[in-house]
């Protein structure tokens, strides 16, 4: 689990002023404004193009795949144009062939309809109507006669006769009238077919060609991160479309099988329309599955075959979006629930219809363009499906607000996909480093700081119960844990490290305890603790750039203590430090490691050490001549 790098900026990065930065979201603004205004106004253009463009991603595939098998470039665009036109073809010929036979049948699903509509009315309305006829007579008491008399003496009405009837003539169109009036609906999506179809082949031709274009034309200084944008934008296209088609596919058949065990007339019309309608995001199955319920209705004289397809809908929507397609796609489409339905409200207003078709798609063609340009960033934060905070960031913003429950719950969800060291070190460390660069800014006030270490204390309490993976198990003297002291420097976050170590330690086979700075502070020197200890390790956050007192502090254990590599340093760089990377203490080179991970890994080594000196020795006053380390008292692991 790598982290994701700082929101906090570089220090090489140059800051821009209010002023600045106010100028540079108006003119974003605007900007924003006069594209929507563009896709507006332009949409009779720009829909066909569009359609065109996410068309080819369908069939770019089957053109890859005829290339293989040594097909030409035109060849294959006009087999795979030709095999698509054909597919298109059949489902709209199995359409027309299912609406004609259900239009046979039509005078007596409409008899059935209305026998179950008087048979409600009867059922649940029959009451109303009654109380509403016998208020309606009760106001005809009260209400007076229409005034005759009135009439009679107005001059206007005394001297008007019965009305005369007025009819109103058309004139008889003209051929090209008539014409105009029943081809229009028809040829007008004929046109627009003809045009996505002719754009499409061109497209599939000129691929190469159009992206060259288009790097050059967005990014040529940058060829990599256009590159990069460009192909990953089309991965996802073409990913998404495969897996909705197929998913969508398998769903018709099964709705379509369905509805014929039942024993619905056309089945294959509405598995058809299942299929085509789950392109709709959110609503379009369940659209759908209103259909087939109301023809059902109108089919059986009784509810039980509308029960029965309002069950299949279910189920078979249940599985498909809850098993199927988390299943296919993997970790997501890269968009979040909120972002589909914002696209589907937003293309839809739009460009209406097809708006709401397309809206996924070129929500994903968005965000994949603002997770590679940098001035449309947000976009992907708004609407991408990675978390707005790393595990870092987010357990630092629980802290500050003394929120553990929350803060154990994310480690719960963690800890599922990593071991708990490498929780501790990507998501606690990290976080406590956040809150140290914090501290030394003088931007964390002493009360929210006694929460940071109040909440912090709380969850490495809760975690003291999990296991851990075993990654490193060493072996002491006669089978003996080896002891390890723990020294924690004197910053407000110093502590808190150093429980950590302790608990990880132990953990993993060792005997860790945990003392303070004070302890060993100059004249206080507890040189029979240190015997006890074959390693110390000292822990702090200003090991990267060692203090006086820190600095002083390693020169007393170094001269106090033989040999001097059982002393570790840890530094809490967001680079892990080198071996060749030591304090700066004279005459002596100190291990510095940068994590719970290496800590433990050096704090092996280092008892592995100790073990070969003390068998040195023992073989030497014995007499045995024994080379010392044959045995490897440390056994290393991999860390999950």
């Amino acid at each position: 689990m790598k982290p994701r790098s700082s929101p906090h900026p570089s220090p090489g990065r140059q800051e821009l002023t209010p002023a600045v930065q106010s100028l540079r979201a108006l003119n974003s603004l605007a900007s924003g404004v006069v594209v929507i205004a563009a896709l507006y106004v332009g949409r009779g253009v720009l829909i066909p193009i569009t359609l065109a463009v996410l068309l080819s991603f369908i069939v770019a595939p089957l053109v890859g795949l005829l290339r293989r098998f040594r097909f030409g470039q035109l060849p294959s665009v006009i087999v795979a144009v030709l095999f698509a036109l054909s597919v298109l073809s059949a489902v709209g010929v199995l359409i027309g062939a299912q609406v004609a036979q259900l239009a046979e049948d039509l005078p007596q699903y409409q008899w059935t309809v209305e026998h179950k509509i008087r048979v409600v009315q009867e059922k649940t309305f029959g009451r109303a109507d009654t109380l509403l006829a016998s208020a309606s007579n009760a106001l005809k008491r009260f209400t007076p006669p229409p005034g005759d008399a009135h009439k009679k003496d107005n001059p206007a009405f005394a001297n008007s006769g019965a009305p005369m009837p007025v009819e109103v003539h058309e004139p008889t169109p003209s051929p090209i009238e008539l014409a105009q009036r029943y081809l229009s609906p028809v040829v007008s999506p004929l046109e627009t077919a003809g045009i996505v179809l002719v754009v499409v082949i061109f497209i599939l031709l000129e691929r190469e060609r159009l992206r060259d274009r288009m790097i050059r034309l967005f990014g040529s200084s940058d060829l990599h991160r256009t590159s990069t944008a460009i192909s990953e934008a089309a991965g996802r296209l073409s990913h998404y479309f495969a897996m909705q088609l197929a998913i969508n596919t398998g769903v018709g058949v099964f709705v379509a099988i369905g509805l014929a065990i039942i024993g619905m007339p056309g089945s294959l019309l509405f598995g058809v329309i299942t299929a085509l309608l789950r392109f709709v995001p959110y609503v379009g199955a369940w659209i759908a599955a209103l259909m087939a319920m109301v023809m059902a209705a109108a089919v059986s004289p009784g509810w039980w075959m509308a029960a029965g397809t309002a069950g299949l809908f279910a189920v078979t929507e249940g599985i498909s979006s809850q098993l199927i397609e988390p299943l296919l796609y993997g970790r997501g489409n890269g968009l979040s629930p909120l972002a589909v339905i914002v696209a589907a409200i937003f293309w839809s207003w739009l460009w209406g219809p097809v708006g709401l078709v397309l809206s996924t798609p070129l929500m994903l063609c968005v965000v994949t363009l603002g997770r590679h340009v940098e001035r449309l960033e947000f976009l992907d934060v708004l609407f991408g499906d990675r978390p707005g905070l790393t595990p870092a960031e987010n357990l630092y913003q629980r802290l500050l607000a003394n929120d553990s429950l929350e803060a154990l719950q994310q480690a719960g969800a963690l800890l599922k996909e990593c071991s708990l060291t490498a929780y501790y070190d990507d998501a606690v460390l990290a976080g406590l480093r956040i809150a140290h660069a914090d501290v030394r800014r003088g931007v964390v006030p002493a009360t929210q700081l006694r929460l940071v270490r109040s909440a912090t204390h709380t969850i490495i309490a809760d975690l003291e119960a999990v296991s851990d993976v075993t990654m490193i198990t060493p072996d002491g003297e006669r089978g003996q844990p080896v002891s390890v002291l723990c020294i924690s420097g004197r910053g407000k976050l110093d502590d808190l490290l150093t429980a950590i170590a302790v608990q990880l330690l132990n953990k993993h086979g060792f005997e860790a305890s945990h003392a303070t700075y004070e302890r060993f502070a100059a004249g206080r020197l507890n040189e029979a603790r240190l015997a006890s200890c074959p390693v110390v390790c000292v822990i702090s956050f200003d090991a990267g750039e060692p203090l006086p007192y820190l600095r002083n502090l390693l020169q007393r254990l170094s001269e106090g203590r033989v040999p001097r590599e059982s002393i570790l340093g840890m530094t809490t760089e967001d680079e892990p430090a080198s071996e060749s990377s030591p304090f700066a203490v004279p005459g002596h080179a100190i291990p510095v490691v940068a994590s719970f991970q290496q800590l433990l890994r050096a704090c092996a080594q280092a008892a592995q050490m100790q073990g070969r000196e003390q068998t040195q020795v023992q073989g030497q006053g014995q007499g045995q001549g024994q080379e010392a380390g044959n045995a490897d008292p440390v056994r290393t692991g991999t860390d999950a």
